[in-house]
């Protein structure tokens, strides 16, 4: 049994590896939590005159150095007066210099919300009429790229390391206390405190470029490390590295004096332990509160405290969970994993599922607002995995909890057939013992004196041969020593109910490791509510095709032309939407909201039921993502076919369709 417990190990690991990378690619290159709700100018906007100032309101605060927000003339140069100013904690304007030409201009913003993730976007309005522009907006790259995906790591590694070692650490402390002394419970609980030290100096150095430029040349930039320290962010990991400092105390205290206390002597110590532990362990988890979802958004008085209840309820059960799969596979013979110690962990994550069922409540209602949000938006899609996840491992851990009962009990039955058969050897001895006293004093007076001497003589020989060579004595003393382990852990292997036990924790684990993998995930991707509300911002003008036309129409048509990089979705503006002369803007954007400058595009109408069509319409390439076409009529009211055809390269290429009502 023991034999296979490596090969198995090495597939939890594989596993891990493989979840993770399965997630990172499907997930976005950078998930911001802020989206833009409004501007003025609006996007694909015409004005009359040159406006005095751009604004950008955004979902939440966001923070806005200088050059986060420029504005760009035809032909590159720079609109703006200089640094943005910020009139609110979510609006941001910009000062245009005077007199500029008529053209089209495009904003770009880089920022970083209040959650620390950073976001960066474009969009264009144009002055009298839209034109050519030379400005080329590459696809925005901070929070993404090869900056971006090492950060990612590190937020999997810091988690993963903060929930094996508050987990370790409370297993040893509630549920089984002579694992204080188990070697390989040591080495799970330190190699978390380890993980989560390295990842948060390597979170703290990655920051800078994450949040500005991407390049892997400035981790190293010491005054943008300068800069972070001043975020909030900042702040948040060197409050935890402080809070590590005081986890290493903790540890050498759990593994070293308590350790060699008697169990007598451990009360005082365990209750100073446990208070010590629970502090620095809120400490850690509110170092993630403080500096993402819960400090942003409604309600953050009740989220950041929830928050941080979630984290420990997770540590606890997850955590405690890795460790008990430790201690019953590399537990050491003369010191087992009782079934009482099982039992008790069974309880803690009962506890710990509830309490993640109730802070997960609330945290989904705060995070995604509707019904509507777990299936239209990112974050309630990965929440609906999660919750079959928790599902199936609750279910598993039912299954373990049965095979605990079982264990417990074969262990009572054992105890007390150990302790009857133990009575009846001292009641044996006890009434042969003088009879055996007397019949060998009968038998020694009887017996040749001579012969005695000579098996005694014979006997001291060899007793002395063995005493004559110290180092062979010890040798046989560690083989029979080793032959005994090995007899031990054979009978202990050899329980069904244990070996059962062992598999569905096994199970539990790899579960576990997907579960953990997808929160993670989950934390570094927009809230539904934050989603929906900027799509809604970004379409006011969308349509019932049904209803007649009072403005502008704003169609969103999704596409998928089957090849690599073939997702996105359409954004056709037609303003006024009315017989004659209209304009038209398209958008294209990537399915995480960024710009998608496409090959080619091409739009045609057709009224079916007057027989009208399709009229072609060829718009012009104003800037990344943005094309426009002035002066497309429309000759009578009626719902108009809107066909859009997209080509994302030589050969994939794929027409969609939407209807709307003009005129």
């Amino acid at each position: 049994m023991t034999q296979s417990i490596a090969p198995r190990l090495r597939s939890l690991v594989l596993l891990l590896v493989a979840v993770t990378g399965a997630l990172f690619l499907g997930a976005a290159p950078a998930s911001a939590h802020a989206a833009v709700t409004s501007s003025d100018p609006q996007q694909g906007a015409v004005v009359e005159q040159a406006p005095a100032q751009v604004s950008l309101t955004f979902s939440e605060p966001v923070s806005a150095p200088e050059g986060s927000v420029r504005v760009l003339g035809p032909k590159g140069e720079r609109a703006d007066t200089g640094a943005p100013t910020n009139p609110s904690d979510t609006i941001y304007t910009v000062k245009l210099h005077s007199g500029l030409p008529d053209g089209t201009y495009t904003v770009t913003y880089q920022v970083v919300s209040a959650d620390s993730h950073p976001v960066a976007g474009a969009f264009t309005f144009s002055i009298s009429a839209p034109s050519a522009t030379s400005v080329t907006v590459d696809d925005q790259n901070n929070g993404g790229g090869v900056v971006g995906a090492l950060y990612d790591i590190g937020r999997y590694i810091s988690y993963a390391g903060f929930t094996v070692l508050a987990g370790g650490a409370a297993f040893v402390l509630v549920c089984w206390q002579r694992g204080s002394g188990v070697r390989a419970v040591q080495r799970l609980v330190v190699s978390g405190w380890v993980a989560l030290t390295a990842a948060t100096l390597w979170l703290l150095l990655l920051r800078g470029s994450y949040t500005g430029s991407g390049k892997v040349g400035d981790i190293v930039d010491l005054d943008l490390l300068g800069d972070v320290l001043q975020t909030k962010t900042g702040a948040a990991l060197v409050s935890r590295l402080l809070l590590l400092a005081a986890a290493a105390l903790f540890i050498a205290v759990l593994f070293g004096a308590y350790n060699k206390r008697e169990d007598a002597e451990k009360r005082d110590l365990t209750f100073g332990l446990a208070v010590g532990g629970v502090v620095v362990a809120a400490g850690l988890a509110a170092s993630w509160a403080m500096a993402e979802h819960a400090s942003t958004g409604i309600q953050t008085g009740i989220a950041m405290p929830v928050d941080v209840l979630h984290l420990l309820a997770v540590a606890a059960w997850l955590g405690g969970l890795c460790t008990l799969l430790v201690a019953l596979y590399r537990a050491p013979a003369e010191t087992p994993l009782d079934a009482f110690a099982v039992r008790r962990f069974s309880r803690v994550a009962f506890g710990s599922v509830i309490a993640l069922v109730v802070t997960g409540v609330y945290q989904s209602w705060r995070q995604l607002g509707s019904w509507a949000a777990f299936t239209d938006t990112r974050y309630g899609q990965l929440l609906l995995v999660k919750l079959g996840l928790v599902a199936v491992l609750v279910g598993i851990a039912w299954l373990s909890r049965r095979w605990t009962a079982r264990l417990a009990e074969v262990t009572v039955a054992s105890g007390a057939k150990k302790a009857a058969s133990g009575a009846k050897r001292k009641a044996k001895v006890a009434v042969g013992g003088g009879a055996a006293r007397t019949a060998t004093s009968g038998k020694g007076s009887k017996g040749s004196k001579g012969s005695t001497d000579s098996k005694g003589s014979a006997g001291g020989s060899k007793g002395s041969k063995d005493s004559g060579d110290p180092q062979r004595a010890a040798q046989l003393a560690r083989q029979r020593a080793a032959a005994e382990e090995a007899t031990r852990k054979r009978l202990r292997d050899a329980d069904p109910n244990r070996f059962g036990l062992r598999r569905s924790v096994l199970a539990e684990a790899g579960v576990a490791v997907v579960l953990l993998a997808v929160t993670t995930v989950l934390t570094s991707t927009e809230p539904g509510r934050t989603e929906l509300d900027a799509r809604s911002a970004a379409s006011p003008a969308a349509t019932d095709p049904s209803a007649p036309s009072t403005g502008a129409v704003t169609l969103d048509l999704p596409f998928d032309t089957g090849g690599e990089d073939g997702k996105g979705v359409v954004r056709v503006d037609i303003d006024p939407a009315r017989v004659g002369a209209n304009e038209v803007h398209v958008y294209a954007e990537r399915p995480n909201g960024r710009a998608f400058d496409l090959p080619e595009i091409e739009l045609a109408f057709t009224l079916k039921a007057q027989d009208i069509g399709p009229l072609p319409v060829v718009p012009d390439h104003i800037t990344t993502g943005h094309w426009s076409a002035a002066g497309v009529q429309i000759p009578m009211p009626g719902e108009w076919q809107v066909e859009v055809t997209v080509r994302t390269s030589d050969i994939d290429q794929v027409t969609v369709s939407k209807n709307a009502q003009i005129g």
